[in-house]
């Protein structure tokens, strides 16, 4: 019994080597926040538009035209669809993906949530929306064009693993015909970031029929 006892007793040097371990992990993450944070500061001065007040009814999608810099119908040309293709996903777990690739700051004008990370249908408008500013959110051989012309919508969510929720969905037709309807975007400038570039975004689980029957019961 006193060799069982003494053979299950914790090997300090075991414990020594797992803390190093462990604190040498913490240590490269909070590498990666200080080499993130070193940048220009995080843009997350956008604003949220709670999920539930989606049953407030249009007037709620209206106060996305209330932007920094007035409101430019006539620039926006366009609206492109992405997903996130991760889970999880805030602003600014977004926007440090972003700056990880090189861009200024969370490239999409809009957020939509699924529950987690951000509410389920809660819209975030974004910097770029609220100062009528450029997106860094399309790829492709018109890439440049609809980055500097197309508002880039994004769902929470890996579209390729899984269904978006009803809630999003609603959300995503709610503000798309909103814009277009502002914006003067035909329906046929309403692309999928698949549609336009060569990459499986928003994924083969975005419902794009049940999606264009929502936005013709908005009008």
């Amino acid at each position: 019994m006193a060799r069982t006892r003494s053979k299950s007793r914790t090997n300090p040097k075991r414990v020594r080597l797992v803390w190093a371990a462990l604190l040498g992990c913490m240590t490269s993450v909070g590498g990666l926040f200080w080499a993130i944070q070193g940048g220009p500061a995080p843009r997350l001065d956008g604003i949220a538009l709670p999920a539930l007040v989606s049953a407030a009814g249009p007037s709620a999608i209206e106060s996305i035209f209330a932007t920094r810099t007035p409101f430019l119908p006539a620039r926006w040309q366009a609206i492109v669809i992405h997903h996130s293709a991760s889970v999880y996903g805030t602003p600014a777990s977004i926007e440090a993906q972003h700056r990880a690739m090189n861009l200024d700051g969370l490239g999409f004008h809009f957020l939509i949530g699924n529950g987690n990370g951000l509410d389920n249908g809660e819209v975030h408008v974004g910097f770029r929306w609220l100062d009528q500013l450029p997106g860094a959110h399309a790829a492709g051989p018109q890439g440049d064009w609809l980055n500097r012309n197309s508002i880039g919508i994004c769902l929470v969510g890996d579209g390729n693993r899984r269904p978006f929720s009803d809630e999003q969905i609603q959300r995503l037709a709610q503000l798309v015909d909103e814009l277009a309807q502002r914006c003067n975007i035909p329906r046929d400038r309403i692309y999928r970031h698949s549609d336009v570039a060569s990459t499986n975004d928003p994924g083969r689980f975005f419902p794009a029929a049940a999606f264009r029957d929502q936005l013709v019961r908005a009008r």
